[in-house]
């Protein structure tokens, strides 16, 4: 559940206390009554959106309206969007599926968030956990020994430690010469250990320097070395090198020479996620250099329906998934549960894949992952995998998050978090092309 309008100030409570509540006959439209009756809302409207008459809601001018998502009323809020467009509106959504099956501790949380939005503060917590705020810990890393010491002087340290060097067991294999010089090079080095080993070692051929390579010579594997280092055998002499029958090959596409994309933002989502869905695309950009690809499984498979809503607050084109087209920069995609993604030839493309998309899929240098309410926990692994190998990764955070659990854990693995107009803000200044 989240809301869907203009920010809640105080003196617009009133109006929001008003509450128009849109929901087929049945047990999701009894709990939503139930929960806005706790929040001391006064319904002054209460119908099936399928029946509902445009005027009549226009009439009952509500500072808000309490919708329960289902895919049959899908069309009739079509029809009623000339009201439920208005920027002087609030909207609230909630799944009529959740809704109806909801009760005990659920039910009360539920509630508590809609006491919290239509009363316009953040109080979530239920009674008695006041005292729970001073309890909760704050961003950031402690202080440490450093950053409380960094203003110390050192200079008592440093006469300390120059009195008592001499006093510092020393190794035993380690002579300290008179004289420290270091030298120029290695050959220089070489000539040195030399001449300390001439009193006991008969002579020698001098060594050449190494860095004197007008003596090397290439052998073959079975060489015979004979006499000095320097008589080695090279057998016999290699044929001239023939560069004539050298010949430029293809070198293969650089990523993105076809106009597609390299990687891709993906968006996992749930319950609750329509609404988060909403709030993200409408935060982006008309312009993004990577393509958003969203996964939120619904009952019915309707996936063209929800292309149809997210168009009408997306800056960017919303289009359905399908086998093998490309994945093109600037577009959002809604991806049914049977297509998935392919790299070919440096850029993305959706395939058939019975299992849907795989994370692993996505090319992590290039893409990003953004876990909305009610995502699969069962793919947290995937993603802070997908995490590791270079790829950014997103939480929804807050209120409108109704089932964190998923997005909670990425959050807790040091992944960054926020509402989804935050999240949003940080795809833009990653992927946006400027104008």
């Amino acid at each position: 559940m989240t809301c869907w309008g203009s920010p809640v100030h105080a003196s617009d409570v009133h109006a929001l206390l008003s509450v128009a509540l849109l929901a087929r006959s049945g047990p999701a439209r009894e709990r939503l009554r139930e929960a806005l009756d706790h929040a001391g809302a006064r319904v002054v409207l209460e119908d099936d959106p399928n029946t509902l008459e445009l005027q009549a809601l226009r009439d009952a001018d509500p500072g808000a309206v309490l919708i329960a998502l289902e895919p049959s009323i899908e069309d009739a809020l079509e029809r009623l969007e000339p009201v439920l467009g208005s920027p002087a509106l609030t909207l609230i959504f909630d799944e009529a599926e959740l809704a109806a099956r909801r009760d005990g501790w659920e039910a009360q949380r539920w509630a508590r968030h809609l006491v919290a939005k239509l009363h316009g503060h953040q109080d979530v917590l239920p009674p008695g956990s006041e005292q729970d705020q001073q309890l909760q810990p704050e961003p950031g890393l402690p202080v440490t020994p450093a950053q409380l010491h960094a203003d110390a002087p050192l200079e008592f340290h440093l006469r300390e430690a120059e009195d008592a060097a001499s006093d510092v067991p020393a190794d035993g294999l380690y002579q300290v010469p008179a004289v420290l010089s270091e030298p120029v090079s290695l050959e220089e080095a070489l000539a040195a250990l030399e001449v300390d080993d001439a009193a006991s070692s008969a002579p020698v051929d001098p060594i050449a320097a190494i860095g004197d390579h007008s003596r090397w010579s290439l052998v073959e594997d079975d060489a015979v070395v004979t006499g000095s280092p320097s008589s080695t055998h090279t057998g016999s002499a290699p044929e001239r090198f023939d560069i004539e029958r050298l010949s430029l090959v293809e070198l293969e596409p650089e990523p993105g020479a076809s106009g597609g994309c390299t990687g891709a933002v993906l968006v996992l989502a749930g319950i609750g996620g329509p609404d988060a869905l909403r709030r993200l695309l409408a935060a982006l950009p008309e312009s993004l250099s990577t393509a958003v690809l969203v996964h939120m499984r619904l009952d019915g498979g309707r996936y063209g329906n929800l292309v149809k809503q997210m168009a009408r607050v997306s800056a960017l084109p919303v289009l359905l998934a399908e086998d093998a087209q490309p994945v093109e920069a600037g577009q959002a995609y809604i991806l049914p549960d049977d297509i998935g993604i392919v790299v070919r030839q440096g850029t993305l493309h959706f395939i058939a894949e019975p299992t849907g998309i795989q994370i692993a899929a996505l090319p992590a240098l290039h893409s990003g992952v953004v876990l909305l309410s009610g995502a699969d926990a069962a793919q947290v692994d995937a993603v802070l995998a997908l995490a590791a190998a270079g790829a950014w990764v997103g939480g929804q955070i807050g209120e409108g998050c109704y089932d964190p659990t998923a997005a909670s854990a990425v959050v807790a693995a040091g992944q960054q978090a926020g509402e989804p107009p935050q999240l949003a803000a940080t795809i833009a200044e990653r992927w946006g092309v400027d104008a």
